[in-house]
């Protein structure tokens, strides 16, 4: 998944920066809207951005994994980790960070050199 780089102007305006497109206007702030933001529904927001962080980060582990071709078993066992590691980033109750992120990432584009390398 790319990431995005998005930065807020003076006037409130949301700006998309882009390769191709340069800078790109993708919004605008209600600034009357932000400020009757209550701390329960700032609380809130930050669960729900939470909960579908954790939905995303567990649907492309296993979409990387089901590319391998492998069963969890085999996975954890070719990439090094216990079984329970993949369960719990294809759950979503942990992420994988540091080398494993970087392996998945390396295993979503190149799952060939990757597996070969793992040998």
């Amino acid at each position: 998944m790319p990431l995005v780089r998005v930065t807020l102007k003076p006037d409130g305006t949301v700006v998309q920066h882009g390769s191709r497109r340069g800078e790109q206007a993708i919004g605008q702030i209600d600034h009357e809207r932000l400020d009757r933001t209550t701390e329960v529904e700032i609380e809130q927001q930050i669960a729900e951005d939470d909960a579908q962080a954790r939905k995303d980060a567990a649907a492309y582990t296993r979409r990387v994994r089901k590319r391998t071709g492998m069963t969890q078993v085999m996975f954890a066992a070719r990439i090094g980790v216990p079984i329970d590691t993949v369960r719990n980033w294809e759950q979503g109750k942990r992420f994988p960070a540091g080398p494993a992120k970087a392996l998945l990432k390396v295993l979503d584009r190149a799952p060939q050199a990757a597996l070969a390398a793992l040998k």
